[in-house]
């Protein structure tokens, strides 16, 4: 139970953090020229708090599916695996269903999911090796 709450506050963290640098700064100037897309800097700061639980729910999933997760015993491998796979589904399906939907630029939306990226191996790396048997 340690290491399981361990890695929720652990992950829940660097998911915070990572979605900031990706987001708010690494993205920025990309954002700013669709700007009917996205709450003004003013609205979002109102809307915080459903950040947090949008990033709340994400590690409730994160952590537990990686508990469920059939392990080979090597951690950090186990966790990369995990990360690349949970981007599959939670990142790229969703930035390309975006690009469908809303007249994002393809340049924008390959940097969302390259970034993305980066952070899933990061993530899947934190708890591969927190949860390790």
């Amino acid at each position: 139970m340690k290491k399981l709450i361990l890695a929720f506050v652990v992950i829940f963290v660097l998911t915070a953090i990572g979605n900031f640098v990706i987001h708010a700064m690494l993205l920025h100037e990309p954002y700013s020229h669709y700007p009917n897309l996205l709450r003004t800097e003013s609205d979002s700061n109102n809307h915080v708090t459903f950040l947090m639980v949008g990033f709340l729910f994400f590690t409730l999933g994160f952590v537990w599916i990686y508990g469920q997760w059939k392990q080979s015993g090597k951690a950090l491998a186990d966790g990369i695996k995990y990360g690349i796979a949970v981007w599959l589904i939670a990142t790229v399906s969703r930035y390309a269903i975006y690009y469908a939907i809303q007249p994002w630029g393809a340049n924008v939306v390959w940097l969302q999911i390259g970034y993305e990226l980066v952070l899933s191996l990061i993530l899947g790396a934190a708890v591969g090796l927190l949860m390790k048997e």
